[in-house]
């Protein structure tokens, strides 16, 4: 079995490739714009759907929980399924699912209907999001240099062209059914034209199992994943409650927290790599931990407009970085094939997604927000204290 695995994660760097490597890249960047503007048209009308099916924010909040569901059963089956089709069959296939169920969360009429929708949206999203990782790693592979970060930088623009779609739809009255059918159409539109640019890393003989454990490098690298995931999910869902509660910004500005750590998580996806390439992985992810957990420590000791604003900023700089480095390494593993060493750490990092938030919620009800966040700073010195330990 060791055997296999290692032919299987050597397959991307020899698979033949008859375009060229900046063809490629062009290819991959386009299929991670395509998720990412289906994730924020999704993001973009969930107001909206709550008031047409009439939920409480209890009701909403239980209901949206069927994401996750959806993510955690794609996990195992992801890596699996890569190791058996190829990266590129399983994006093809996770990118139409995604659309479909994007159009289904616009058009369920009741409940257990947007329920159905809404695990089929999160077994899609996740499938996608492995896909694409496992090709942009091979593209990375063609490099010889860090550029996984650029990647989930389109990732985060299409955040802001589908927020942007999204207000505007709005703004007209457009159902949601018939906003995500738009966005559905120029999703295949585009996989329609990028798909026979990408790698086929399809290896017919390899015999896999459905789940290998990973082993202690991965672990590591997925418990780094985990840390930094808890402050990003803090910036998606307490930075505008921390604006209102805590700061007391006007209405005009609740939102400026969110707006600046987005802006630095884009931004600082762009210049990761070549930062990466200069200094090293080790220490992109070391200064990515300082900078989360200084940028917290700023926001929670100066509770004020700016200098918060200043802090989210670093924030958002700082978990930028981490995640694509971490798969860009997982990548690169040796005792398992890429695909299954993404969905590893994926699975991992992604319970720090899950339960980040909440444990916030948890310890602001305990205490208050404020100190609750200090859990954002714990987590960001956690990453940089992992990062000096691991080796790669």
């Amino acid at each position: 079995m060791a055997n296999n695995t290692n032919s299987l994660a050597s397959t991307i760097s020899t698979t033949p490739y008859r375009y060229s490597k900046e063809v490629l890249r062009a290819a991959v960047g386009a299929i991670f714009f395509l998720p990412g503007l289906i994730f924020a048209s999704w993001a973009s009308r969930i107001a909206t759907i709550q008031q047409s099916l009439n939920l409480s924010d209890t009701a909403l909040g239980a209901i949206l929980f069927s994401i996750p569901v959806g993510l955690m059963l794609s996990l195992p089956f992801a890596g699996w399924m890569i190791s058996k089709v190829g990266s590129r069959k399983l994006a093809i296939a996770a990118l139409i699912l995604y659309s479909v169920a994007l159009i289904g969360l616009g058009a369920a009429p009741n409940i257990p209907l947007l329920i159905a929708c809404m695990v089929a949206y999160g077994f899609a999203s996740n499938s996608a999001n492995i896909a694409v990782n496992t090709q942009a790693v091979a593209t990375e592979k063609m490099y010889n240099r860090p550029i996984l970060a650029s990647f989930h930088g389109l990732w985060s623009l299409a955040g802001f062209a589908g927020a942007g779609i999204g207000t505007f739809m709005i703004a007209s009255n457009i159902l949601p059914v018939q906003h995500f059918t738009v966005i559905a159409i120029l999703v295949i539109i585009g996989l329609l034209i990028s798909v026979r640019y990408l790698l086929d890393d399809h290896t017919p003989a390899d015999d896999s199992p459905m789940f290998v454990l990973p082993d202690r490098s991965l672990i590591k690298l997925g418990i780094i994943a985990f840390c930094s995931l808890i402050c990003e999910g803090a910036m998606f869902d307490w930075s505008v409650i921390y604006f209102k509660k805590v700061v007391h910004a006007q209405n005009a500005w609740m939102a400026a927290g969110y707006t600046c750590a987005m802006g630095t998580m884009a931004l600082g996806r762009f210049v990761a790599d070549g930062f990466a390439h200069r200094f090293g992985v080790k220490r992109t992810l070391q200064v990515s931990g300082i900078l989360t957990a200084s940028g917290i420590f700023i926001a929670i000791l100066f509770p004020y407009l700016l200098p918060a604003m200043v802090g989210f900023l670093l924030v958002g700089a700082g978990v930028s970085s981490v995640v694509p480095m971490v798969y860009s390494l997982a990548g690169r593993s040796t005792t398992m094939s890429p695909g299954m060493a993404l969905a590893a750490v994926s699975t991992i990092g992604f319970v720090g997604f899950l339960v980040g938030p909440p444990v916030i919620g948890f310890l602001s009800g305990a205490f208050n927000l404020r100190i609750a966040l200090i859990l954002v700073m714990v987590m960001g010195c956690s990453v940089a204290a992992i990062s000096t330990k691991i080796k790669f």
